[in-house]
């Protein structure tokens, strides 16, 4: 397998930080090939705008999806976004490596999404959800987060982890196309001991070294929905203006 690990914390000694190099280590020592885009160390840019471009269809208004149409067409996009669009078309499994924060992703991976996910690399022409662009790729989100398990279910106060990652599995891995696998979740590891800490990277262990086969999260058929309209899924799923 070939495996592309986003890794988005920004301290080197914590959890997320054990969690990346307890997958590279597993992965490589199994036989598989390994990516890893470690967002701070890069010193990636979040920011989606006309930065993301070499090429310019439209120089009086920025619409974002015409430009990224028009860059995927003509090699357009600037080096280190192509780097990352190559290295997601490389991979068989994508794994997003993150804390929650504000139930969500931390803002310099949600910035990654922004700009590598583009029109012509990620999706459109009619490539989305069961017919998507990464149809055959797998993709799982391995995460920590901060408080203990109960107050992550649906008596919660937060709710569900399920419905925390809803946007993510359907809205980005599932519309363009990945089976999405359960997540990986660490509660509280703040908390852990040094026992339990290696314990719970023992159990990524057994994870990641299924990826092919592990539990996965359903997503649309697109089949199933009546008057389901290609042009206004598109255009809704990001926005035109």
């Amino acid at each position: 397998m070939r495996v592309f690990i986003v890794h988005a914390h920004h301290e080197p000694t914590s959890f997320n930080h054990a969690m990346t190099s307890e997958a590279v280590a597993v992965l490589t020592g199994a036989g598989h090939e390994v990516m890893v885009s470690d967002l701070y160390a890069m010193g990636f840019d979040p920011v989606s705008d006309r930065r993301n471009f070499v090429t310019v269809t439209d120089s009086e208004k920025l619409n974002q999806q015409s430009e990224e149409a028009y860059a995927s067409a003509h090699q357009g996009y600037a080096p280190d976004l192509q780097a990352e669009m190559d290295k997601l078309a490389w991979c068989d499994i994508l794994i997003f490596q993150f804390p929650i924060w504000w139930l969500g992703f931390p803002a310099i991976l949600k910035g990654w999404v922004d700009r590598v996910f583009a029109v012509g690399r990620a999706y459109g022409g009619g490539r989305w959800f069961d017919s998507g662009v990464f149809a055959g790729k797998r993709a799982m989100c391995s995460m920590t987060v901060g408080g203990p398990a109960p107050v992550y279910t649906d008596s919660g106060v937060y709710g569900s982890i399920g419905s925390i990652l809803h946007p993510i599995h359907r809205g980005i891995f599932g519309f363009t196309g990945f089976t999405v696998i359960e997540p990986f979740v660490v509660y509280d590891p703040k908390r852990l001991g040094d026992e339990e800490r290696l314990a719970c990277l023992a159990r990524y262990s057994e994870r990641l070294l299924v990826l092919d086969s592990a539990p996965t999260i359903e997503n649309p058929n697109t089949a199933d929905y009546e008057g389901f309209v290609l042009k206004s899924v598109q255009d809704k799923h990001r926005g035109l203006d």
